[in-house]
């Protein structure tokens, strides 16, 4: 018995993808801690490939942080992959960030990004990073 159509065929919705979340960690090579933080990133980006993990060495890559003075290190900027959400020093343990990026995935976008120096280096790293 053939198949028959009710009418024609309804154009498909086009779902734009949820936006990739970014983790750029701003570090020094010549920073404990944060080479022991390096461990603990690199593992999260492996549990979380939804979202695009990136390190920066600040004093290798200076014109990425531009006008920003580091003085704490790591320091962490959270962008939802069009403004920045987050920028400061966080504690270098993986739940501490695995939390709140949960927590910054949940809350609705503020109407400005965290600051316009946090957003005008967002820029430049996912200038510096696109793939």
């Amino acid at each position: 018995m053939p198949l028959s159509s009710a009418g024609p065929a309804q154009p498909l919705v086009s779902i734009p993808p949820p936006a990739v979340w970014w983790v750029v960690c701003l570090c020094a090579q010549w920073c404990r801690v944060c080479g022991e933080y390096r461990l603990l990133f690199d593992a999260l980006a492996q549990q979380l490939p939804q979202a695009r993990f990136v390190w920066v060495d600040i004093e290798d890559e200076d014109e990425v942080t531009g006008d920003l003075d580091v003085e704490t290190f790591p320091t962490l900027l959270i962008a939802d992959g069009t403004h920045a959400r987050f920028l400061g020093a966080l504690l270098p343990q993986a739940s501490v960030l695995s939390r709140l990026l949960a927590s910054l995935q949940t809350e609705p976008p503020r109407a400005q990004a965290v600051s316009a120096v946090a957003q005008a280096v967002f820029e430049r790293v996912r200038a510096a990073y696109a793939i």
